[in-house]
Parts: structure tokens; C-alpha cells; sequence
């Protein structure tokens, strides 16, 4: 009997020890009850259900003269079983989440005291040893019912040892001898109890400020996402494996995807920039950062691919991307030069357009001499056709400086563009079918009608005067419909004219770029940026079958504000 209190009587600073490293490295809570108190009452009825099994085992199956039970067999099996089945009650109870931690604590402590209570005096008294095993409640009793609670659970049980010893020794069943141990077993009872409590404090002040730290970490994970979310830079993160591990829904609307998730594969999600990025890690140049470009999904804006390595190794490690519209910064930059082209305008006005105009007038004034010889009428034409284009020049920077803001309006596009083609027509007196509509499904469009009507007018006219011209016959075609892929609206003005010479297609649109057939270089300037502030943008590209191609991407009807 000596060897089960050697055993026994170390169960519960084990226990103790298990609990306590179980609790801390479980960090935080994610139930109504503590893990603490959850992995006391776990541990606690584990041991107890195995407690209560072995009991019947031995009582079921004990040799002859019995280990235990043999002063009240009869009782001790009844009580075995009777601990079985409310072993297994109060794990039934444990596994729902409605219950108080005290009241529950009770229950098991006087369950466990009276059950093992019997379980000593059926089995002859302190002698049989199984007095010990009350020491593991007793400490699980004061991990959960903390200060005076504790205490008196531990003066509880070793009342109770001392009653049963007192009435085993008046039955006879035990000798006066047995109230040492008992003693000794009561004492070691409130010992424990007593050193139980500094570790009960240590471990709920850790679950404490584990649990702060996890509510933070949760709060700091949640603050980082909604910054994510909300840049107005789209970014990318990915790993070695080029797969995403963070993005946010810029980076989506400007792929053209629903939505990105961690995990996807960059070559699936976008080809263009993972190529782009192979590129990058090919290239063996030691800035920190570089930059490359390609077109968004819509197909309409430019995108600029910024990549940082997240690490010290370029080509194996992490990537940040960072994705900018191109057209946020060309933007900037035109602001920048309409400004500059304001501040000028009225200087132009007072100090330019009076000096051409004088000079247009004495040219006229000369041509009307009877004296002129070829040289003169020569001169003359080349007086008027200079002061013309800067005369052009002035208008053209006074209505860049005049410009208002642009006021929406819907509009059915093949309504608008038969009264347009009839007004143009009539104008430049042009036959039918020089400017004609071809290959058009009606769509509804939002922009000013009359910055409509202007970059309208500004297109076909150009197509008239120069493409036209140079091909030997007026041919200009208008098609509307919608984009395929993104759906957007648009409209198209082609020629059959020589086109763009190559090398002067990314500056058509800048101010002052003109090319062999002359011009302000400013005309095609205002009409992006007629088309630009009303959300939507103008694009050229050459014409497959020869000519120029002029498109009107209008704002996608999804972002309409009405």
C-alpha cells in the first residue's frame, strides 16, 4: 500500500506541471471558458473516467483475496460503476460551452471526494492507498476555484479522509495507527492547495496578456488588410514559387479579374506581368527597383510595373509589385503644361494675335497692287499662310485656357452620329457617302455633347483634309459598338489615308507635335483631353488595310455616376 502512495501522491505536481504548459502555450482564448479551465477539466476527466474503469476492472476481475473492495465488495463495485457513469455524465457536460466553472467545479470535487471516499473504506480504510488519488482533485479543484475556494476544497477532502478513518477504526476495519497516515494524507492535501495558488495567479495573468496580445495581433492584422485594401496602388506580393501570398482589389480591377486569392499562380492570374517580372529577375543590373509597362485589361490604359525584392536575393526570393496607371502621371504632367500654356495665353493674346493679324492685313493690302510680279505673290502667299497657322496656334492655346468642365449627358451614340454625319456633310459640302456609318450596333454612351461634337469634328475633319486628300479620294468611316472583353463603348473614325509614320505615333498626342502635313500640333492634344475629362480616353492605331484608325473609348457604363 506504501508503493500507491509513492506513486499517487506525485500525480498532481505532474498534472500541475501539464496543465500549466498546456494553458501558456495555448496562447489565447476562443471559447466562453478560459483554456485554462478547459484543459483543467479535460485532463481532469480524462484521469477520472480511467480512475472509475479501473475500478471495475479490478473489482470484475481482482484475484482472490481481493486488492481492493475486500472489507465491503459489494459497495465498492456498486460505487464503481455509480463513478463510471458520472465520469461520463460530466464529460457529456464539459463538451457544451453552457455551464459556470464554479458550480461545475463543486459538482466534480464532491462527486470525486465521495466516490473514492467509499472506494478507501470498502476497501479496509487509510491503509489501501487510495486516499493519494484525492490529491489530483484536490489540486485540479484549486486551479479552478481560486483563494478561499481552493482551501477549503483540500480541507474538504481531508475531513473527509479523517471521518472515514475514524469510522474504519470504530468498525474495527483499521487500527489507531492508520490516523497518521491519514493525517499525513490531509496535510499534503492543503500543502498542495497552498502551493497551487501562486501558479494558478502566473498562468491566468499569462492567459491574460496572451490573450491581449492575440485581440492586438487580430486588430493589427485587421488595420493592415484595410490599408491594403483601401490603396489606391495596386500591389502584389509574391513568393519564390511566383505565386501571390498578397494583393488587394486594385490590383484585381486593374488585371481585369473578379478577384485575387492568396495562393494563385502569378503566369495564370496575369501573363503579362509575370513575364515582366522573369524579365526583371533575368536582368543581372543592381538597381533596387525598376520599372517596365503593359496594357490593363481593358485594353485602353497602360500600366506601370514597379518591382522591389523583399529580400537580399533578387531571383529567388519574395517580389513586391507595385502597379501605377500610366495615365495618373501623363496626367500630371499635362496639367502641368495646361497651367504653363494658361499663365502664357493671355500674353499670347495681347502680345501676338494684334502683330499677325497687322501682318495678315498688309499682306492683303499688298496682294490687291497691280505691280506684283510671281516673286511678290509668292512672298505674299507665304505672309498669309504663316500668319494663318499662328493665328491657329492662338486660338487653339486661348481655347485650352478656356476650357470648362465637362457636364455629362447620356447619349444614344447612333441617334447623335446620323445628325453629326448630316451636319458635316452639309458643312464641307461633301457627296454622299464620303462620310458614311458602317458596321455599328447602337450603344449608350456618357460624355458633353458638345466635347463630343468637337473631337468628332476635329477627327473627321483631319481625315478629310490630309488622309483624304493624299489618297486621291474622300473615303471616311464611322463605327460604334462595344469593346470585346471589357465592353466598354466606342467610337471610330478611319481613313484610307498613309497613316502615321511609325516613329511619330507615341507623340501625336502631345502638344506641338506635328508632322509632314503641318498643323498646329495642338488639335489632337484637345481632343484627349476633351475625351479624358469625361472619363473616358483617345486612342489611334494604324489601319490594317492602310490608313489611320482614331477610337473613342467612352467611361465604362459600370462606373456611371447618374
Amino acid at each position: 500500500m506504501l508503493q500507491w502512495r509513492r506513486l499517487l501522491a506525485p500525480t498532481a505536481a505532474l498534472f500541475l506541471a501539464t496543465a500549466t504548459r498546456s494553458t501558456v502555450a495555448a496562447g489565447e482564448t476562443t471559447a466562453p471558458h478560459s483554456d485554462l479551465n478547459r484543459r483543467v477539466f479535460s485532463l481532469i476527466g480524462g484521469f477520472r473516467l480511467i480512475l472509475a474503469v479501473a475500478m471495475v476492472l479490478v473489482a470484475v476481475f481482482q484475484p482472490d483475496p481481493p486488492l481492493l473492495g475486500g472489507q465491503h465488495p459489494i459497495l465498492f463495485i456498486g460505487n464503481a460503476c455509480a463513478y463510471s457513469l458520472l465520469a461520463v455524465i460530466i464529460a457529456l457536460i464539459l463538451r457544451g460551452d453552457r455551464w459556470d466553472i464554479r458550480q461545475i467545479a463543486w459538482a466534480q470535487l464532491l462527486i470525486d471526494i465521495t466516490c473514492i471516499t467509499l472506494a478507501v473504506h470498502a476497501s479496509g480504510g487509510v491503509g489501501s492507498g487510495l486516499e493519494a488519488l484525492l490529491v489530483v482533485f484536490v489540486v485540479s479543484s484549486g486551479m479552478m476555484l481560486t483563494g478561499p475556494g481552493g482551501y477549503l476544497a483540500a480541507a474538504l477532502a481531508a475531513l473527509a479522509v479523517l471521518v472515514e478513518q475514524g469510522l474504519s477504526f470504530l468498525q474495527g476495519a483499521s487500527t489507531a495507527a492508520e490516523f497518521l497516515p491519514a493525517g499525513v494524507t490531509g496535510a499534503i492535501m492543503l500543502m498542495f492547495a497552498i502551493a497551487v495558488q501562486p501558479f494558478v495567479r502566473r498562468v491566468a495573468e499569462t492567459e491574460a496578456l496572451a490573450r491581449q496580445r492575440g485581440i492586438d495581433l487580430r486588430n493589427l492584422a485587421q488595420l493592415n488588410e484595410y490599408i491594403i485594401q483601401n490603396l489606391r496602388e495596386a500591389i502584389l506580393v509574391v513568393d519564390e514559387r511566383r505565386d501571390i501570398r498578397l494583393t488587394n482589389q486594385a490590383a484585381a480591377e486593374q488585371l481585369g479579374l473578379p478577384r485575387l486569392q492568396t495562393g494563385d499562380q502569378l503566369s495564370m492570374a496575369s501573363p503579362d506581368i509575370y513575364r515582366l517580372l522573369r524579365e526583371w529577375q533575368e536582368n543581372t543590373g543592381d538597381a533596387p527597383a525598376e520599372t517596365a509597362s503593359f496594357l490593363a485589361a481593358d485594353q485602353t490604359t497602360r500600366i506601370n510595373a514597379y518591382f522591389v525584392p523583399l529580400g537580399s536575393e533578387k531571383n529567388t526570393g519574395p517580389v513586391l509589385i507595385f502597379l501605377e496607371d500610366a495615365s495618373l502621371f501623363t496626367e500630371k504632367v499635362q496639367q502641368s503644361k495646361l497651367a504653363a500654356l494658361g499663365r502664357l495665353s493671355a500674353s499670347i493674346a495681347h502680345e501676338i494675335r494684334n502683330p499677325v493679324g497687322a501682318l495678315s492685313h498688309a499682306a492683303q493690302l499688298l496682294r490687291e497692287s497691280a505691280d506684283l510680279g510671281p516673286q511678290d505673290t509668292r512672298f505674299i502667299d507665304i505672309i498669309q499662310t504663316n500668319a494663318k497657322r499662328v493665328s491657329d496656334i492662338v486660338e487653339n492655346i486661348l481655347q485650352l485656357s478656356r476650357k470648362e468642365e465637362a457636364k455629362p449627358q447620356r447619349l444614344s451614340l447612333e441617334k447623335w452620329a446620323r445628325e453629326f454625319v448630316t451636319e458635316f456633310v452639309s458643312t464641307l459640302e461633301l457627296y454622299e457617302g464620303q462620310l458614311r456609318i458602317v458596321d455599328s450596333q447602337n450603344v449608350d454612351v456618357r460624355m458633353d455633347p458638345s466635347h463630343l461634337h468637337q473631337v468628332a469634328w476635329n477627327l473627321c475633319e483631319n481625315a478629310v483634309k490630309y488622309a483624304s486628300e493624299t489618297a486621291g479620294a474622300i473615303a471616311v468611316e464611322l463605327r460604334f459598338g462595344r469593346l470585346p472583353g471589357n465592353g466598354r463603348p466606342f467610337f471610330e473614325i478611319a481613313d484610307h489615308g498613309p497613316g502615321i509614320p511609325e516613329h511619330m505615333e507615341d507623340a501625336i498626342f502631345e502638344p506641338f507635335a506635328t508632322g509632314p502635313s503641318g498643323g498646329t500640333g495642338l488639335g489632337l492634344y484637345i481632343c484627349r483631353e476633351l475625351c479624358e475629362c469625361n472619363g473616358g480616353t483617345l486612342r489611334y492605331r494604324p489601319r490594317e488595310s492602310g490608313g489611320s484608325v482614331f477610337q473613342i473609348v467612352f467611361a465604362d457604363p459600370e462606373r456611371w455616376e447618374i
